[in-house]
């Protein structure tokens, strides 16, 4: 069995090397990517079935790498590990994922023994296994009634990237009311009228946004993503 590391930091690979030896025996060759580009080639190349990917590396990230070999090679376990407890990373990753395909995010403060298990449960049996200490922290940090739905999220990403609500609405198949209706939702599970009620007269789509990246609701790798697919809409509406 071989398995493909994508770190670019080479402590961090050296550490997953290890762990990989101690932890999966069936493992016959461990091979290494710098970043998500050289990810992409390797597991290509040697037709790889077991990957660790990190999220954050300077050259594409890891959502759009774990996008790339799914979309070639669906089947591939891959266990995402990271320093960010991220909701925007979480939600990348199930947007992309395909039907049935095992992946695990686990972050990379936890233990030796709990990246073991994580090891073992994703890319030998096949499992779906994301960190307990990762819901610890968003549930620390959103209860149900501040943590944005699917459609008030992809609200919320098309207006980072500026478009209008008639825009939206096209975009997402809604109606004009019903993205009118998700913005003021957002806005109030952002916090955003809540300024308003002290006084401050503010921008709501950017105090949105603004709060959007302070609370990492999307990160920079969400809305890169995003303007890729955004791109793509546009040049098949002609």
């Amino acid at each position: 069995m071989k398995v493909l590391i994508v770190e670019d930091d080479q402590f961090h690979a050296t550490y997953l090397q290890d762990a990989l030896a101690e932890a999966l025996p069936e493992v016959t060759e461990i091979l290494h990517a710098i970043d998500g580009a050289a990810g992409e080639e390797a597991a290509r190349q040697a037709e790889i079935d077991a990957i660790v990917m990190d999220l954050q590396m300077v050259r594409r990230n890891g959502i759009e790498a774990a996008r790339t070999i799914w979309a070639e090679r669906p089947q591939c376990r891959i266990l995402f590990w990271s320093n960010y407890a991220d909701d925007a990373y979480l939600r990348g990753i199930a947007q992309i994922v395909p039907e049935d395909c095992a992946y695990g995010y686990v972050l990379k403060t936890a233990s030796r023994a709990r990246l073991k298990l994580a090891l073992r449960a994703v890319l030998i049996e096949g499992q779906i296994m994301v960190d307990r200490e990762l819901h610890r922290l968003q549930t620390r940090g959103a209860s149900p009634r501040t943590r944005l739905d699917e459609s008030e999220f992809d609200v919320l990403v098309d207006l980072a990237l500026g478009l209008q609500d008639k825009l939206i609405a096209q975009r997402r198949g809604m109606s004009l009311r019903t993205v009118q209706n998700r913005l003021l939702s957002l806005y109030e599970k952002l916090g955003v009228i809540s300024e308003s009620d002290v006084g401050l007269t503010l921008n709501k789509r950017v105090r949105a946004l603004n709060r959007a990246l302070v609370t990492r609701t999307i990160n920079i790798e969400t809305l890169e993503a995003a303007q890729r697919d955004l791109e793509t809409w546009m040049a098949d509406r002609g």
